[in-house]
């Protein structure tokens, strides 16, 4: 089933502001929200429609990917991946969003309860670990076919003395006092509209609704520890210099059994010894010798898979073009490929024998050898404008 246009979810237009496109989704998460839906599959559905949305649009980065390359662009495929909101559950939604209706409840936000950038489990605040950043180079090989990359990363991981609890062991965590293992304490105000009830993070247990009597000695009580893990990335083919992938629940363990962090990948192009990329387009300066471009050749140029033979016709001239269908470079998630542009080079030796000058010196005189360029003859820059067009 493909994915609905993430303007058309929220009812906007493209060219919605942030406000516009935030208050959007205020409503349609307010409309669709567990809490006021509960035990409907179809609205739980539409709201993590708008979430997954809303994470696009939100930012600038990735909303300008997606106006660019559609879904493509931040990876939200029927598979996951990379990108939007594809793998989003509604952890992954209060976590991120919980500024938008101000905690686990969408009205607490009037009233001045909830908020906060950590998530709401049945009320309990649990913590966000932070995203990591890592660059990965890529010739332009990898890049046409896609990649799978081994990387060993420094992180937070969670500890395994403890297993993220924190804790010397079970019986060292009891219910947190304050707030009756909720993560909240609630208040009663009195206001000119009678009594107000209001909800705010428990200040002992930071919203977790437990105490840890006896730290673990290992983390000591935080639950993560600095190590190293080894993660496959798998590139897609057709990225570009500057682009950003991202990998979710790759990053920074968070702290006593939070929801990890994401990993995103800042991708850099390897330079070509010979091939230059435009584009999805390939260049090649293909240099002839002056007899090989007047008498004609055939020859092995190198692309991005392997070598190909070529025919230069007799009478060649300095700057001509030739196109390779087809062998540049994918766009991202598509079948269309760029081509090959071979940029034709005439060498001219910088030191001659006596023989060879005596020969040109003949050759000077012929009037075969007079330049004659035609009026109609195209210059390099407009048959080069012509190609990339």
């Amino acid at each position: 089933m493909s994915k609905r246009d993430y303007y058309d979810v929220l009812g906007v237009s493209k060219s919605a502001a942030a406000d516009e496109i935030k208050k959007a989704y205020r409503k349609m998460a307010i409309k669709y929200h567990p809490d006021k839906n509960p035990g409907d599959k179809a609205a739980e559905d539409n709201f993590k429609e708008a979430a997954e949305a809303y994470e696009v649009l939100s930012n600038a980065e990735k909303k300008q990917r997606y106006d660019q390359f559609g879904h493509a662009g931040v990876g939200s495929s029927a598979s996951g991946g990379y990108g939007g909101g594809g793998n989003m559950n509604m952890d992954d939604i209060f976590s991120n969003f919980g500024d938008i209706f101000g905690g686990h409840n969408p009205f607490e936000s009037f009233f001045g309860g909830g908020g906060g950038g950590g998530q709401q489990r049945g009320g309990r605040r649990v913590a966000k670990g932070t995203n990591l950043r890592i660059k990965v180079k890529l010739t332009l090989e990898e890049i046409a076919h896609g990649a799978e990359k081994k990387i060993k990363v420094n992180k937070l991981i969670v500890c395994k003395t403890c297993d993220g609890s924190g804790a010397k062991d079970k019986s060292s965590v009891s219910t947190c006092g304050t707030c009756g293992g909720s993560g909240q304490v609630r208040r009663v105000t009195n206001t000119i509209l009678g009594q107000m009830q209001t909800a705010s993070t428990c200040p002992t247990c930071n919203g977790s609704g437990q105490q840890i009597t006896s730290k673990c000695t290992v983390c000591h009580g935080d639950g993560v520890v600095r190590g190293e893990e080894t993660i496959t990335i798998n590139i897609p083919a057709g990225v570009s210099e500057g682009m950003q992938l991202s990998m979710s629940g790759k990053g920074n363990a968070a702290p006593n059994g939070g929801i990890p962090g994401d990993l995103i990948i800042l991708v850099e192009e390897t330079p070509h010894e010979a091939l230059k990329r435009e584009g999805n387009n390939i260049v090649y300066d293909l240099h002839l010798s002056f007899a090989d471009a007047a008498l004609g050749i055939s020859l092995e140029v190198p692309t991005i898979d392997g070598k190909a033979k070529i025919k230069i016709e007799p009478g060649t001239q300095s700057g001509k073009l030739l196109r390779l269908k087809g062998k540049g470079l994918p766009e991202v998630n598509s079948y269309q490929r760029g081509d090959e542009i071979i940029h034709i080079n005439i060498w001219t030796p910088k030191a001659l024998s006596s023989e060879e000058r005596t020969l040109l010196e003949k050759l000077r005189e012929s009037p075969n050898f007079k330049p004659q360029p035609g009026k109609n003859d195209k210059s390099f820059f407009e048959r080069m404008k012509e190609y990339f067009e």
